[in-house]
Order: structure tokens, then sequence, then C-alpha cells
């Protein structure tokens, strides 16, 4: 009797024990799933990113260059005007 009791607890413990391992198993694979998405979602916004910044530098060259000829044309008229001068 006690065998039978025995081999009848070890399948529920084997059992319990499949169905704790499946459980994990699935757990795991949605846990993976979840971090790829979170993963690709970072990628995004690191790309995104990079393309606003790179407009970003081009439109502050394109303001210091404009910047830079504006100062010349204005040192180069300061130039003309302390040539009369003299």
């Amino acid at each position: 009797m006690f065998s039978h009791m025995s081999e009848h607890m070890s399948e529920n413990v084997q059992t319990a024990m499949f169905e704790i391992l499946k459980k994990v198993q699935a757990d795991l694979t949605s846990f993976r799933v979840e971090t790829n998405d979170r993963f690709a979602l970072l990628e995004d916004l690191v790309r995104k990113q990079r393309r606003d910044t790179a407009g970003l530098l081009v439109m502050a060259k394109s303001v210091t260059g404009n910047f830079a000829e504006e100062l010349a044309a204005i040192e180069e008229r300061v130039r003309v005007l302390e040539a009369r001068g003299r």
C-alpha cells in the first residue's frame, strides 16, 4: 500500500514540476519577446535622435556660416572706413 502511495506521490511531484517548468518556459519566452520589443523601440529612438541631431548640426553650420560671412562683411566695411579716416 505504501509503495502505491509513494508512486502516486512521485507522479504528482513530477507532474507538478513539469507544470512549473512549462510555466517558467512560457514566462521566459514572454520576457524575451517583451525585451526584444523594448530594444527595437530604443533603437528607433536612437535612430531618430541621430537624424534630428544631424539636422540640427546642418542648421547650426548654416547659421554660423551666415554669421561668419556677415561678420567678415562688417569687418571689411570697418577696414574701409578706418582707411578713409586716416
